[in-house]
């Protein structure tokens, strides 16, 4: 359980410092994502984006648990 926990912070520190290139992606503006914008509002929910992640997540780990 401590290597997973070691895993996951590395990942999290290496996503942090590669997130100026990671937001030029158009990951988070997917077809399906959730956009509303009022005048002084915007609400945006990325159900496409998070469903890709989910997947993308659920097979790493399963070769992991291999």
């Amino acid at each position: 359980m401590a290597r997973l926990l070691i895993i996951i912070g590395i990942v999290l520190l290496l996503a942090g410092l590669a997130w100026p290139w990671l937001s030029r992606l158009p990951l988070f503006h997917l077809p399906g994502d959730i956009v509303i914008e009022r005048e002084n509002f915007r609400f945006y929910f990325p159900i496409t984006t998070s469903i890709i992640i989910s997947l993308i997540l659920s097979v790493i780990f399963w070769f992991i648990q291999r």
